[in-house]
């Protein structure tokens, strides 16, 4: 048997209709960028996230560094962030022209470490960027805080948690900015690049809906800006599948029950580490490998199973690091450089069915016997 990793084609297959309606919606209408589709998904998606403005980019790197221009971060300035995560968060920080900090992750949750983020505040840091990591939120309570303490702006990086939340909070109530990838590998995906920027900040979001348009608040005028705009098919997909997301979370969440109950008994791995009261969306199941994580993930593969790492490399250990631009490492990276040695995703979506979750199991039981 052979398991994907992702189940985009099964999902598009799932809402066709709506998808194909809504794209053809918008070739129909003759506007493709800024038109009506753009504007109608940005109500939508303010509306389920519950904050005053949603404003469509490029995609979710752009989401970040404008939100960080818009909040007057640049040159100068640190941001603090994870050393385990992807590289386009730390990127955005260096495009904006900012130093970026980087910060030791919880052992348990590998979400950024609130005692890290407080120990590397310096006179020049100017905001957190904290990443909700596979799908969990990061201590947005303790990190707002720290932000209120030491008067700091705080930019969520939630590229892989939407829908997600704490017991006390909602993504947006602890920011200034919460911002998104609409890429197909996410919990809401696009067939394309797309990004977004959530908050409740009137100027944040004047300004960034200038900068991403040439700097236009009206059509001829223009200052200066970039061009990073959601597209309206992007958004007609993403308004069709918007309608879905808390069902596929659901689902995500019952995929994850099952891996918990079924390889609760194995030593060779632990399970991810939920937080109590959180909604965690599983954009990615990730076990915590002690030994030979590669040879896992290679007799996975060669079995049919896509395992894959996410990530296998910490920021400040890669290659092009940092640009010939400014960053600063913690003193210690002990656990973002564990996460990195040992983490392996199982197949994690929403289209999974029993018998391929099940041949997962029997696998990874497999795996975990035949290390003693």
């Amino acid at each position: 048997m052979k398991v994907s990793f992702y189940g985009h084609t099964r999902q598009y297959h799932n809402i066709k209709e709506e998808i194909d309606g809504n794209i053809a919606r918008v070739l129909e209408s003759g506007s493709y960028v800024m038109g009506p589709m753009g504007s109608e998904f940005e109500a939508q998606a303010s509306e389920y996230f519950g904050t005053k403005h949603a404003i469509g980019v490029g995609n979710g790197t752009d989401a970040l560094w404008l939100s960080l221009m818009a909040l007057g971060i640049g040159e100068g300035d640190e941001v603090i962030t994870n050393a385990n995560t992807f590289f386009a968060t730390v990127e955005a920080i260096w495009i904006a022209g900012a130093t970026a900090v980087l910060v030791d992750c919880d052992p348990d949750t590998k979400n950024i470490d609130p005692a890290s983020i407080e120990a590397a505040i310096t006179d020049k840091t100017k905001a957190i960027m904290p990443v909700h990591l596979y799908g969990q939120c990061a201590d947005m309570p303790a990190i707002w805080d720290i932000a209120e303490k030491h008067g700091l702006k705080v930019i969520e990086d939630n590229a892989q948690g939407i829908d997600g939340n704490g017991d006390t909070f909602k993504q947006g109530d602890r920011s200034d900015a919460v911002t998104t990838s609409y890429i197909i590998q996410k919990n809401l995906g696009c067939f394309g690049d797309g990004g977004m920027v959530f908050t409740n900040d009137d100027s944040v979001n004047e300004i960034i809906r200038k900068l991403r348009n040439h700097g236009s608040p009206a059509r001829n005028v223009h200052s200066a800006g970039f061009n990073s705009r959601l597209d309206d098919i992007q958004a007609g997909v993403l308004s069709a599948k918007m309608k879905h997301i808390t069902e596929w979370t659901d689902k995500r969440i019952g995929w994850a029950e099952v891996y918990d109950k079924e390889l609760a008994g194995c030593t060779s791995f632990t399970r991810p580490v939920k937080t109590e009261g959180y909604r965690h969306v599983y954009h990615l199941y990730v076990l915590d490998v002690k030994q030979d994580r590669d040879g896992f993930l290679a007799f996975l593969q060669e079995n049919g199973i896509d395992a894959k790492t996410h990530y296998s490399i910490a920021c400040h250990k890669q290659e092009g690091f940092p640009w010939g631009k400014p960053a600063v490492v913690a003193e210690s990276l002990v656990n973002a450089e564990k996460n990195a040695d040992t983490c392996l995703s199982l197949p994690m979506f929403p289209e999974l069915t029993q018998e391929e979750v099940d041949y997962v199991i029997e696998k990874v039981k497999e795996w975990d016997a035949q290390q003693g």
